[in-house]
């Protein structure tokens, strides 16, 4: 007995040496210094100058435990969360044909401005529309009446402007731009209503060749030097529009990727595509998400879960718990922000600062909420909000006014950019509290190492904060109505 005891002891010693061993080497891994870094602060904000300017380095200093008194932005890069895929804008039909009467110099200026990683704000995310959407100059579809085999379909439509503006942005961002696609519809002879627009639902016995349409789409981009990253469904499947839209219900949405969508996709070799459910608001994120991951047939072929933020106008209400709640429920999906932008076009509200911090206060809450991937609607309108064919005109980062050939940022492009910029594909978002509500943060460590802070005041208030982190601390100020992302490097 005494023998089994000893023996015992030994046993339970050498288990113990060898954990605490161990523990060590997995702190080293966790540990970030900080005591030699410099933070270099970049600052868009109202009144000002300031745009995605350079405007300090800070050092740090000690700072073991800051005095409730002192506003802090606290960061724990050893604390990882989702990684990033990318943040970018939509080449739609819109801002292809926006684009083609532009100047060369300004088109060479505008996939500079968004695509350069130097220059511009180094957009890595792209969506493009299946056929026509709202916008789009007209109503069009890729194959011809009760062509149930697909043995007409053709994308000449988009070789005139969409594919010449998703090549040469691609080019623009070094030659790789990640790149999903959605349908608006299917074509009119395949739904009850027999219309590409006012919503009607797919009619059963086309559901396979509507899945085979999807292949047909990406096979025949790919073959024209296009890669396709992913795929959604459906545009916003649950809004009947005056524009093209088709309705499916939660369990229409999952039976149609269980018995059609995900296994033709998988019998054309693609697979690998990113497939994308829900793709519309907030709202019924959940409930969506719910019905379909709990089916294990469909949930194995979906890879995340879409979203807009047309649910509602004000921030407060933008329902980000129900991100969180979906990101919580099914950690293994990926959260995807596919589409949102300011609607009713004004031309007098073009230097609103409202615009811009509509995207910061939205893209700070959905990355912390889970999201992994963000993308704007079109990346450039004309000087009406379009061209659209249902006179659903909106506000667009950049517009350009084609009768002047003049580009006109507004300050949303450049909330955008302290995002797109400095948080690269690959980014993991890390640990961070703000101490103080008027400052709103997020952070992401990039592959490289550095660490991106972003910092969002929409007060009127001027307020004076530390960036703290591992027991130092290094302090600046934060302007009214300011958005700035510090660089910790």
């Amino acid at each position: 007995m005494k023998q089994n005891l000893s023996i015992l002891l030994i046993f339970a010693t050498v288990f113990s040496a060898s954990a605490q061993k161990k523990k060590p080497a997995k702190a080293a891994a966790q540990d970030y210094q900080v005591e030699t870094k410099k933070v270099t602060v970049y600052t868009t904000a109202e009144k000002s100058d300031y745009r995605i300017s350079k405007t300090e380095t800070l050092n740090f200093v000690e700072n073991r435990q800051p005095f409730e008194t002192e506003p802090c932005v606290f960061v724990d890069p050893t604390i990882k969360y989702q990684t990033m895929v990318g943040i970018g804008g939509a080449l739609t039909d819109a801002s292809a044909e926006t684009f083609a009467k532009l100047s060369k110099k300004n088109q060479q200026e505008l996939l500079e401005a968004y695509y350069s990683k130097d220059k511009g704000i180094g957009y890595s995310l792209a969506r493009t529309n299946i056929a026509s959407c709202d916008f789009s100059s007209g109503s069009y579809s890729y194959v011809q009446d009760n062509d149930k085999d697909l043995k007409t379909f053709s994308v000449a439509h988009d070789e005139q402007f969409k594919i010449p503006l998703i090549k040469q942005a691609t080019a623009a961002a070094g030659g790789k731009l990640t790149l999903f696609v959605s349908p608006w519809s299917p074509p009119a002879w395949m739904k009850d209503n027999n219309s590409l627009i006012k919503g009607g639902h797919l009619l059963p016995e086309y559901r396979q060749s509507w899945a085979n349409h999807y292949v047909k789409f990406i096979k025949t981009y790919e073959q024209m030097g296009i890669p396709v990253w992913g795929l959604s469904v459906q545009n916003e499947p649950m809004a009947k529009q005056i524009w093209e839209s088709c309705i499916y219900t939660a369990e229409e949405e999952r039976d149609f990727i269980k018995n059609f969508l995900g296994p033709t996709l998988q019998k054309s070799g693609l697979a690998s595509k990113k497939l994308i459910a829900w793709d519309h608001n907030r709202d019924q994120i959940f409930q969506r998400a719910s019905t379909i991951l709990n089916d294990k047939d469909a949930a194995k072929y979906v890879w995340g879960i879409g979203f807009h933020w047309y649910e509602t106008w004000t921030g407060s209400g933008m329902q980000f718990g129900n991100l969180r709640q979906t990101h919580e429920a099914y950690p293994d999906k990926a959260l995807i922000f596919t589409e949102g932008c300011q609607e009713k076009y004004n031309v007098n509200k073009l230097d609103d600062w409202t615009l811009g911090e509509r995207y910061g206060y939205s893209m700070i809450n959905d990355f912390n909420a889970g999201t992994a991937a963000w993308t704007d609607w079109n990346i450039l309108l004309d000087e009406k909000g379009g061209p659209n064919h249902v006179g659903n005109f909106c506000f667009a980062p950049v517009h350009a006014d084609t009768k002047k050939d003049k580009l006109i940022y507004t300050n949303a492009y450049y909330y955008m950019g302290h995002f797109s910029k400095f948080i690269r594909p690959g980014a993991k978002r890390v640990g961070t509290a703000s101490s103080r509500d008027k400052l709103q943060s997020t952070a992401f460590l990039n592959t490289d190492g550095k660490l991106v802070v972003v910092v969002m005041n929409q007060s009127d208030e001027k307020l004076k904060y530390s960036l703290w982190i591992k027991q130092h601390a290094a302090t600046t100020t934060s302007l009214p109505h300011s958005i700035t992302t510090l660089v910790v490097e």
